[in-house]
């Protein structure tokens, strides 16, 4: 073949995967649009696969929008959210959810990732990473989170209460999610444990989802102020205001779920040596459960890039980032702990036990 001819073939194709680099956050709000109009909430409700006109009509879509509405259709099962049935009456389509758009079905109870899905794709998160080149250049400690919207996440999540609304309704649907997951599959892990702290643990799903299926088990959740300040603390799990920083209530166990990746490495140490100082030694049943990506482990090709973009994530609007097991390895170690093991990957998280 013609050696001009394949440079010219790879020239095509590094061009259409750069166009497809440039507009794919599209993709993404493509799916915003799709939760905002309510798409898998009407076939859900409908109980079967419905067409292009049904879903018009359902949605109070107006007709001139209807054109529109079958291009948005169309992307959204390019990219695995919806898919066709064939068509129905006429020449339309039929559209009916696959597994990927019942996970944010806000009915499902265990499984719904409504909440986490919307705030990831609110401007609040969005913005930033329009800042990531003039943050590049800066030589200062300030993220593009905080040169966006002159203020920290979590000073965000203090002064804007819908978006600390929406940010704890995700930590809460996600927790039932690890519920689940401890239930069915990591539950050795609280053999011979009596007491529990879910440091950072937002309105306790979590503890709640342990402690009712692991009664023997006392829960405590430690976390800020504003989280906590309206939860009533009358049930089987306590409620502990403070900070993770200075101060961990004393357990058999602490889990830190979604907590360390926030923070840069120094941070991190100060937090797990305040976790260490609240367990007992190893050879009386103390350790902390850490739950995280890490990098390097995950099994399919779309876990390890959502491993890479939530480390984008990170990047824009924490401190902290998501880590290899080296990288986690060399921070147990650090705060002075002296093992550890990775017991079960969860989807994109891993469930790390680390021992004082």
């Amino acid at each position: 073949m013609d050696r001009n001819v394949i440079e010219d073939n790879e020239s095509v194709q590094a061009q259409a995967k750069l166009w497809n680099l440039t507009v794919g956050y599209l993709k993404s709000m493509s799916l915003k649009c799709a939760l905002d109009l309510g798409i898998a909430e009407a076939i859900d409700n409908h109980g079967e696969a419905m067409s292009l006109s049904q879903l018009q009509s359902t949605l109070s879509i107006p007709t001139t929008k209807k054109p529109h509405l079958y291009r948005l259709l169309r992307i959204l099962t390019h990219v695995g959210f919806l898919v066709e049935q064939g068509t129905g009456v006429g020449t339309e389509a039929i559209n009916d959810l696959t597994p990927m758009s019942c996970h944010v079905l806000r009915k499902e109870e265990i499984f719904n990732m409504f909440s986490l899905i919307y705030s990831q794709l609110d401007f609040i998160m969005v913005k930033p990473s329009l800042h990531l080149g003039a943050w590049f250049k800066q030589d200062d400690q300030q993220k593009p989170f905080e040169i966006a919207h002159g203020c920290s996440f979590w000073e965000m999540t203090s002064k804007n209460p819908n978006f600390n609304k929406i940010f704890n309704d995700a930590m809460e649907r996600t927790n039932r999610m690890y519920v689940n997951a401890f239930v069915n599959n990591v539950s050795d892990v609280f053999k011979g444990v009596h007491s529990l702290v879910d440091v950072g643990g937002g309105t306790g799903a979590l503890s709640k989802g342990i402690t009712e299926n692991f009664p023997h088990v006392e829960c405590t959740v430690l976390d800020l102020p504003q989280v906590i300040h309206s939860i009533p603390n009358d049930g089987p799990v306590k409620f502990v205001s403070g900070d993770m920083f200075s101060f961990v209530p004393r357990a058999d166990v602490v889990v830190l779920k979604w907590i360390l990746h926030d923070w840069c490495d120094e941070d991190c140490i100060k937090i797990l040596q305040q976790c260490k100082e609240a367990i007992p030694s190893k050879e009386a049943g103390g350790k902390v459960i850490v739950i995280e990506k890490v990098i390097g482990t995950a099994s399919t090709e779309a876990c390890h890039e959502t491993h890479l973009l939530t480390d984008m994530v990170m990047l824009t609007a924490f401190t902290g980032a998501e880590r290899d097991e080296l990288q986690w390895q060399k921070l147990f170690s650090d705060a002075g702990f002296s093992s550890y093991q990775i017991i079960l990957a969860m989807g994109i998280e891993s469930v790390i036990e680390i021992y004082p």
